[in-house]
């Protein structure tokens, strides 16, 4: 076996001290289910945001962005860096109003701002299609590729890997349903720093390396394109080669995608584990900067160690297939890393895992014990304590630990479904923003928003597609908006108008509910006859100044990014440009930020 005793002590190590802070934390956990599920509403937002980035490290992003090198080298990462529009979107317009909304999970929030038996139903439906049905095929797919990571990296086959990933994932729910996820999120924090060490450590050694031999030598060995930082605006993606992207695609991408589209932890407005770290901060200010933290080090610090692995494994590893490209990053840990180091990466890669795995289980729990139990015991009439509540939390652990399991063995066979449904979310996002800012806005219109786009992507897809002679392979559905803009523009454009026409053939929320919810969140936008109704006074509005915040953390982040980047690839000329817009971004937001009350208020 390729680890040696000393890579096993760290990994035992390791191991030991996730455990013992489980423990550590069992008490803490124990008082109520808000300490259970949102530590308390008490992190800071170092942590909270440390939490949110550790949990996006799963074991198979690296793996992931070695595929995009192999096939549209650096600028391939815009797949998933034109994101950050609507990340920063949901820091500076989201962030402060999840934390007021005083919430445990998102879907209480739909009692919050919707009334009714038709919101207690699509409540405790999400709760199982979220909680268990999405939640354990998350929970597959990086089990998966956590067992392709152990066949290739330990050389063993499937079974015995797949019994490696059972005893571990015995251990998260072990420490997760201990110690909730104040002690998830202390174990996030030693997990990131390790996974993030870890790769910077295989990086540099690799980069180094006599096959590779440094900077100079890895743009000797590779061709330009490889370094391109920006996609080839109109023009089609080819196989191999730059990003292109049609005029459609780019317009897609910055003025539709963002908002439109709803992914597991990219939600239009927040939402999933990333809200449930805004809710567990210990103010607003604190859920403002975690998530502005957030998405700083998500796009700008985490992706060039990745980045530099998959270019160098280029070189070393020239003939894998571009299916394959992935086991490169692999192969780099098992042969570049010595005896120690090597116990060190992959005891990262197995701390990026469990940090995943540890949120999933945490998070699915929260919906399964407080929108479908605790809410089934309220409308029954029953009393409930809150040691029966962090007990029944700590079971659905269990439960969904053992339902992801087996969801596992037959990740292949779901798989096509759980990427149509994905794929067919587009034009749900704007419900999930406007519900904040338009009080017209009610319970049909997201349900309407939420079923819409299945049939939309539908006839788009099957329908329009093949009259306009557009061919989708059926290995690209995921991303099929990029490759077929169409796609995605007409799949927004039917469900935009469905979920319009529901709500206005359908009345308003109470003005009771709608009442309860301007007091709570205290939101802008159209909200006029709810202030009315209330006798509060029209205030000036915080919107523009949210906006100037919003373009420039974007502009910041970016040029952030560009910076490390040109640093390492020695163009220095484009690298302080780069941090001269960096820096003059950082100051007008933090200009604005002190600014804008709705942003931080005054201590």
């Amino acid at each position: 076996m390729i680890l040696e005793l000393a890579d096993w002590i760290i990994v035992v190590l390791f191991l030991g001290i996730t455990l013992f802070i489980g423990l550590k934390y069992k008490d803490t956990a124990s008082a109520s289910l808000t300490d259970f599920f949102l530590a308390g509403r008490n992190l800071p937002w170092y942590i909270a945001g440390i939490s949110m980035v550790a949990t996006t490290f799963a074991a198979d992003t690296p793996l992931w962005v070695a595929e995009v090198i192999k096939k549209n080298g650096i600028s391939g990462n815009w797949l998933w860096w034109n994101m950050l529009i609507g990340g920063m979107l949901t820091t500076f317009f989201f962030a402060k109003m999840w934390r007021k909304a005083n919430v445990l999970t998102e879907l209480e929030f739909l009692e919050l701002r919707y009334a009714g038996k038709p919101a207690k139903v699509f409540r405790k439906f999400k709760s199982v299609y979220l909680g268990i049905f999405f939640n354990t095929i998350i929970i597959g797919w990086v089990n998966a590729a956590m067992i392709k990571i152990l066949v290739i990296f330990l050389d063993i086959d499937y079974s015995t890997a797949f019994m490696f990933i059972a005893v571990l994932m015995v251990l998260i729910a072990i420490y997760s349903s201990l110690s909730g996820l104040l002690g998830v999120v202390i174990t996030d924090a030693l997990q990131f720093v390790l996974a993030m060490t870890g790769c910077i450590i295989l990086a540099v050694i690799m980069l180094n390396s006599e096959q590779v031999g440094g900077v100079t030598g890895l743009k000797e060995k590779l061709p330009e394109w490889r370094f391109d930082f920006f996609p080839n605006i109109n023009s089609a993606g080819s196989a191999v080669g730059t990003f292109g992207l049609s005029i459609g695609a780019f317009f897609s991408f910055i003025a539709v995608q963002w908002w439109a589209s709803w992914y597991p932890g990219n939600e239009p407005g927040g939402g999933g584990y990333i809200s449930q770290r805004m809710m567990s901060t210990k103010d607003e200010r604190n859920s403002v900067l975690a998530t502005l933290f957030f998405q700083i080090a998500h796009y700008a610090l985490r992706p060039w160690p990745w980045i530099i692995v998959g270019l160098c494994a280029l070189v070393v590893y020239p003939d894998l297939p571009m299916n394959k490209a992935g086991d490169g990053f692999v192969l780099a840990m098992r042969d570049f890393m010595p005896t120690g180091l090597r116990g060190l990466l992959f005891t990262a890669f197995l701390g990026a895992y469990m940090s995943t795995i540890s949120t999933q289980l945490n998070w699915g729990a929260s919906y399964l014990t407080n929108d479908l139990y605790k809410r089934h015991l309220e409308e029954k009439g029953e009393g409930v304590t809150q040691k029966r509540l962090v007990l029944a939390g700590r079971l659905f652990t269990v439960v969904i630990m053992i339902i992801a399991l087996v969801v596992t063995s037959y990740v292949d066979t779901i798989d096509g479904a759980a990427r149509f449904l994905i794929a067919s979310s587009a034009g749900l996002g704007a419900v999930l923003i406007l519900r904040w800012y338009w009080s017209r806005i009610n319970i049909w219109s997201e349900i309407a928003a939420t079923v819409a786009p299945i049939l939309g992507y539908t006839l788009s897809k099957f329908v329009l597609a093949p009259i306009f002679d557009v061919v989708i392979s059926k290995d690209e559905i995921q991303n099929s908006f990029i490759d077929n803009e169409g796609i995605l523009l007409c799949t927004t454009l039917f469900t935009t108008i469905v979920w319009l026409v529901v709500t206005f053939l359908t009345p308003p929320e109470n003005d009771e509910t709608l009442k309860k919810f301007y007091l709570q969140v205290e939101p802008e936008g159209a909200w006029g006859s709810i202030r009315q109704k209330l006798g509060l006074p029209q205030s000036k509005s915080e919107i523009p100044k949210l906006i100037v915040c919003w373009f420039s953390a974007t502009a910041l982040t970016y040029s952030l990014l560009f910076f490390i980047g040109k640093l390492i690839f020695q163009d220095y000329y484009f690298a302080w440009i780069n941090l001269g817009v960096a820096v003059f971004s950082f100051f007008i937001l933090r200009h604005f930020m002190n600014k804008t009350k709705n942003i931080l208020p005054d201590n």
